[in-house]
């Protein structure tokens, strides 16, 4: 799969892991209409830094991401190594250095291997063909099992996005490390409006661990070399993406065997539904129950009972189901309950919980939680 039309990307290694590409540029030929939605974090790093002074135009003409060092928590050389690397990128392609986006992910607390880095631009050569959306897809990943990638048609444009993240993930305003590129042509405003929209019902829905990443920098980039889109349409390819991309980073959370997938309607508002839903999906006794194909629904009444602010919620109007069978208010017995888990056991999960209020609703993505998940994070840094 390549880029759609306008994009180009290139892929090395700087030696952070020798066996692994670590590095990527996907850029263009000139600044194009650009979104980018960032971390909320207190630590965020100097490179969310940088993306959020060189993108406040709504134009970008490259992001340059690497894996497997964070560059967070490294003071004013971190700062001055992350504005380095825009630097660098920029002279690569040939643009201004303002015009470049940076992300770093991985271990906190170590500075970029400058003298690596220098020496990997000094070497790069684009005078051939650039990389393909899978090898993008791979430079960029930390701890993932496999490269995420999707894509989507909305007239004559196309709509590719990738993404990196199992870990370390609860946003409160993106996702991990995401880039969404598409050839339609859409003014920056117009972009911004649409992927704040589709970011809020996708990468803002899923959480593997309840951890908010220092480093969650999401992006969407429009060429226009496709010429213009219907706008709703063209969202509805955007959000087909997002949506896959948010699956595929739910499903292989650090150590997960399945995807949850919680569904919450008739509730006040949206918010109400979001809010009980991450309180079920975040649950550690939900997650171990699902990893134990356990139909113990008890724990979700329990994640409900936790939003206690919520005083509208009344058990006695409160449906929960596992996939399409009712388990509380209609009670099941233990020969029912046994035969459940074996739809427990699957690889994609449903919970669905019906409030009994009003109209809201919405679903959050998440996954169950299993010792490899203890094991990949006791031992991420020796």
């Amino acid at each position: 799969m390549q880029f759609p039309r306008g994009f180009r990307a290139d892929v090395g290694n700087i030696g952070i892991k020798d066996e692994f590409d670590d590095v990527l540029i996907l850029a263009t030929d000139r600044p194009v209409s650009t979104s980018g939605l960032y971390t909320q974090s207190r630590f965020a790093g100097p490179s969310v830094v940088v993306s959020r002074e060189h993108g406040n135009d709504g134009h970008a003409a490259a992001w340059v991401a690497v894996a497997r060092n964070a560059n967070v928590a490294t003071g004013a050389e971190g700062l001055a190594n992350a504005n380095e690397l825009a630097t660098l990128t920029a002279g690569a392609i040939g643009a201004d250095r303002t015009d470049v986006l940076v992300a770093a992910t991985g271990v906190i607390g170590r500075l970029l291997p400058m003298d690596r880095v220098r020496d990997w631009f000094v070497a790069l050569d684009r005078s051939g063909e650039g990389a393909d959306v899978e090898t993008a897809a791979r430079a960029i990943m930390t701890t993932d099992t496999h490269p995420k990638f999707a894509e989507a048609n909305v007239g004559e444009a196309r709509v590719v996005g990738i993404a990196k993240g199992v870990g370390m993930i609860e946003p409160n305003m993106a996702t991990m490390l995401t880039a969404v590129t598409t050839d339609a042509q859409v003014d920056s405003a117009e972009l911004d409006a649409l992927w704040r929209r589709v970011v809020a019902t996708t990468f803002n829905a899923v959480s593997i661990d309840t951890d908010t990443s220092t480093s969650d920098t999401a992006l969407l980039f429009a060429s226009g070399e496709a010429g213009s889109a219907d706008v709703a349409e063209l969202e509805m390819a955007v959000h087909q993406v997002a949506l896959e991309l948010t699956r595929q980073i739910a499903a292989d959370g650090e150590g997960a065997e399945t995807l949850i997938e919680v569904r919450v309607d008739g509730a006040r508002d949206d918010d109400q539904a979001k809010r009980v839903g991450k309180a079920i999906v975040n649950s550690p006794l939900v997650k171990t129950a699902v990893h134990g194909a356990d139909p113990n629904w008890g724990r979700v009444a329990m994640a409900i009972g936790k939003c206690s602010d919520d005083v509208d919620i009344d058990p006695d109007h409160v449906v929960i189901r596992f996939g399409s069978d009712e388990v509380y208010p209609t009670l099941l017995d233990d020969t029912e309950l046994a035969e459940l888990s074996a739809y427990m056991a699957q690889d994609e999960v449903l919970i669905h919980v019906s409030l009994g209020i009003a109209s809201g609703s919405f679903t959050v993505y998440g996954c169950d939680l299993t010792d490899g998940y203890v094991r990949t994070n006791a031992d991420y840094t020796t």
